[in-house]
């Protein structure tokens, strides 16, 4: 008797699966409400006055109008919003429970202390104060999810040395590792060469954002003069890659490189799609990356902005890419072991967590 086919997955038990996720931007992910309470309490002026239910959909309307200053307006809203203590700890309290109530099992949330200090905090105060919301979001979840955070250094700015030093002075506090954001087009990671050396010196790890406005140059710089880890986003290597006309693929030398040596791209489709990386998720390039077998990750971005989770995000795939348990399970593992944690955690999380998940959920479809 022939086995049968395994059942197509259904959104539920994408949400239920184990997920990964290693680029997240904290002030990209606030819940509506909470933005509205902070602002009663801040003085904040908001661009609506609806409530929560029309604020919400002020960003993502925002997000998706074409309008990159409209959508830089967003963050105005949400940093504005995280200036104190007790904010930032419930916006990371909050972050947590979100992610562990969509599967999340291991996230790293970045953002960008210096963003968060115009109200008279320290940097070292706005570090302990997320931590105290992600340690607090932990326990409450039963430790069902382990969040480490990421510090960025904004690109067109100049303290990416103090915050370096920052990300190293507590890393064994909950502080992962580190990034650079912003603007791509005039802002090289090469600006910021003596803090990637610094964290190499360190024995640190960083990610890049690059090649997601910005094309080739962002990626190679970020790789061979920086020594990034991972890349954030990296959706632009698709244009080192060459299709015929009768299918066959060639790989540019940087795409090679990135392939070969195992560098992880962070992907964000929905994200994506709002900057015009692709026009749909079915023509994005994380499918071709996928099955050339470069090292895609899958993330949510900015969660709010793009009305997304990981949920979404991996649905949207199973969609438009027809993937099933095993295609999410790869995605997964891949982002575990491309996680800044020591080698015997993310084994233990990919052994104890994430491969009986996905085996619970393949026994299900064929049940």
């Amino acid at each position: 008797m022939q086995d049968s086919a395994p059942a197509p997955l259904t959104k539920e038990q994408v949400r239920r699966a184990p997920k990964v996720l290693l680029h997240d931007h904290l002030d990209g992910g606030l819940r509506p409400q909470t933005i509205v309470e902070l602002a009663a309490e801040s003085g904040h002026e908001l661009p609506v006055s609806g409530g929560a239910e029309e604020l919400g959909r002020w960003f993502t309307e925002s997000a998706d109008s074409g309008s990159l200053e409209r959508y830089l307006e967003t963050f105005d809203h949400t940093v504005g919003v995280m200036q104190t203590p007790d904010a930032l700890t419930r916006v990371a309290r909050e972050c947590v429970e979100d992610l562990a109530a969509d599967g999340v099992v291991y996230a790293e949330v970045r953002y960008a202390p210096e963003q968060h200090v115009r109200d008279g905090l320290s940097l070292d105060e706005v570090v302990a104060a997320v931590q105290r919301g992600f340690d607090e979001g932990c326990a409450g979840a039963g430790d069902r999810i382990v969040v480490r955070q990421l510090l960025t250094a904004m690109r067109h700015q100049a303290r990416s040395m103090e915050i370096a030093e920052l990300a190293v002075a507590w890393r064994d506090r909950g502080v992962a590792g580190f990034d650079i954001a912003g603007a791509e087009a005039g802002y090289p990671p090469t600006r910021h060469l003596d803090a990637f050396e610094y964290l190499q010196r360190e024995n640190s790890h960083f990610t890049i954002h690059a090649g997601e406005a910005f094309g080739l140059p962002s990626i190679w710089q970020a790789i061979q003069w920086c020594g990034a880890d991972r890349l954030g986003h990296g959706v632009r290597i698709i244009d080192d890659i060459t299709v015929s006309e009768d299918g066959r693929v060639e790989l540019g030398r940087l795409a090679a490189y990135v392939r070969d040596t195992r560098i992880p791209l962070e992907m964000c489709p929905k994200s994506n799609l709002q900057t015009g990386a692709a026009a749909s998720i079915a023509e994005h390039p994380i499918g071709l990356l996928k099955e050339l077998k470069f090292r895609v990750t899958v993330n949510t971005d900015n969660r709010l902005m793009s009305g997304t989770s990981m949920t979404e995000e991996m649905w949207s795939l199973v969609e438009a890419f027809g993937y099933g348990a095993r295609d999410l399970e790869w995605f997964t593992i891949n982002a575990m072991k491309s996680a800044f944690l020591p080698f015997d955690q993310r084994l233990e999380i990919i052994s104890a967590v994430i491969k009986p998940g996905y085996a619970a959920l393949a026994a299900e479809l064929v049940g």
